[in-house]
């Protein structure tokens, strides 16, 4: 065997352990590299109870309740699904209705989203292209309203 060839079948080698590497890794992500899921998605996929995940959408107005000791229920709509949200902690400043949200933590048997994190978009000028991409799909979209939510979200 020449060193021509002995040099091809290295290289080839090496080739496929990396795409075996980079399929493995691919597969074991899957599920994990969204950043959140609408509750449209949450309930079509009927994930299962205690399963960790992101819940992205907006407040749903005239839905937040306030409990005491920190405790606050709320509603998570993507304008074709609720979900009911239970957390108990502090709020992020900019959380109110009608305003986006991800939350992250599980789905109880009843089907309340139970949250240990709280996120509130952050800036009136931004939106991510997935929460426009849903809102559009439903007809919840006023292009008038929002020139600076597209070209944030392009970015």
């Amino acid at each position: 065997m020449t060193r021509k060839q002995r040099r091809l079948i290295l290289i080839g080698s090496s080739l496929g352990v990396l795409a075996i590497a980079v399929a493995l890794v691919l597969t074991s992500l899957r599920d994990s590299i969204v950043f959140f899921n609408s509750p449209t998605d949450i309930a079509e996929a009927r994930t299962a109870p205690g399963k960790r995940v992101r819940l992205g959408g907006m407040v749903k107005t005239g839905s937040i309740e306030r409990g005491d000791n920190l405790q606050i229920r709320f509603e998570v709509t993507d304008g074709n699904k609720d979900i009911p949200v239970s957390y108990h902690g502090i709020v992020p400043d900019l959380f109110r209705e009608g305003q986006g949200v991800v939350t992250e933590g599980h789905l109880e048997p009843g089907g309340t989203f139970v949250a240990d994190t709280v996120l509130a978009k952050h800036d009136e000028n931004y939106m991510p292209r997935e929460v426009v991409e849903t809102l559009k799909k439903q007809g919840h979209w006023q292009e008038t309203a929002a020139p600076n939510l597209i070209k944030a979200s392009v970015k």
